[in-house]
């Protein structure tokens, strides 16, 4: 369980256990082109980094995933997540993939993370002839928290106006800092990510407004009242988890709002199921149904 007084020691130990892989071991013995990129932030205050990853010997501008990382905003890293990414969407659909390493908290809270967010979308975007991918055929995606901060990015790409993307994967989103659904009371103490760890989080990105009425929809998703134009989301929760119930509103708030939303509730699975266990029937199920979503959603 992750508090305010565990959250430091928490980190370092997930930066133990979690070290990013190096640039070698992505590339697979050559099966991958993958580079670091460092981008300007918008306010000019230091960089960006961005890993692009490719197939190697791809021709022709291929789709984009670019993906965001989970980890409650407080951990992880973009390097962690790309090995079972290239060895699966990367390799299965021949796409491209960006993740960006952006800011944690508390020591950048909210709109740290989500700027650096935009500011490496809006760059792959721009910069897609070099990149070697379609800007046209682009797909936000990530899980947790990172799931949650592509949600929030569809929704700041709607707003702003700026080039939108063809689809939203969002995979056991973090959504809502207020903890108060029906499911983040039922999993609490019982969950791998329960109320303690999800409120301790969302303090460390929120501070003193964490749970304040004016929280904008950026920093937390589920508080949009209108989730009208944007992209196609796949939605996917486990029934056995903390964000199950704001998983489940935020697909039907799409629907509400004349959006398109596919949403998959996995039975008995807890958050990050497919992680613990990537070889189970169950996690096997959730990687063809997302996978099968990606491809339709790369051929329209």
């Amino acid at each position: 369980m992750l508090t305010p007084e565990n959250l430091a020691a928490w980190q370092e130990r997930d930066a133990a256990v979690r070290p990013r892989p190096t640039l070698e071991r992505l590339r697979g013995g050559g099966r991958f082109e993958v580079e670091e990129l460092r981008v300007p932030r918008a306010d000019g205050d230091g960089e960006v980094t961005l890993i692009s990853a490719r197939p190697a010997g791809a021709t022709g501008p291929l789709p984009l995933l670019y993906y965001l990382h989970g980890g409650g905003m407080v951990a992880g890293n973009a390097r962690s997540v790309l090995p079972r990414v290239l060895a699966g969407w990367a390799t299965e659909l021949g796409l491209a993939v960006v993740s960006a390493e952006y800011r944690l908290a508390p020591g950048t809270r909210y709109p740290g993370a989500l700027e650096d967010c935009h500011t490496g979308y809006l760059w792959a975007v721009e910069n897609a002839d070099a990149l070697g991918v379609d800007a046209r055929r682009v797909v936000l995606g990530g899980k947790s928290a990172g799931g949650g901060l592509a949600a929030a990015l569809a929704l700041l790409l709607r707003d702003r106006q700026e080039p939108l993307p063809i689809g939203q994967l969002l995979l056991s989103p973090m959504l809502d800092d207020r903890g108060d659904t029906f499911s983040a009371r039922q999993m609490d103490g019982h969950d791998t990510w329960d109320r303690t760890s999800n409120a301790t989080a969302w303090r460390a990105v929120l501070g003193d407004r964490h749970g304040a009425a004016d929280v904008p929809p950026y920093a937390a998703p589920a508080r949009a009242t209108d989730l009208s134009g944007l992209p196609p989301a796949y939605v996917e929760v486990g029934s056995a988890e903390t964000f199950r119930d704001e998983g489940v509103a935020y697909a039907d708030a799409i629907w509400q709002a004349g959006g398109e939303a596919e949403l998959h509730v996995w039975p008995g699975a807890c958050h990050g199921f497919d992680t613990l266990a990537p070889d189970a029937a169950l996690s096997r199920d959730a990687h063809e149904a997302r996978t099968r979503w990606l491809r339709r959603a790369l051929r329209r």
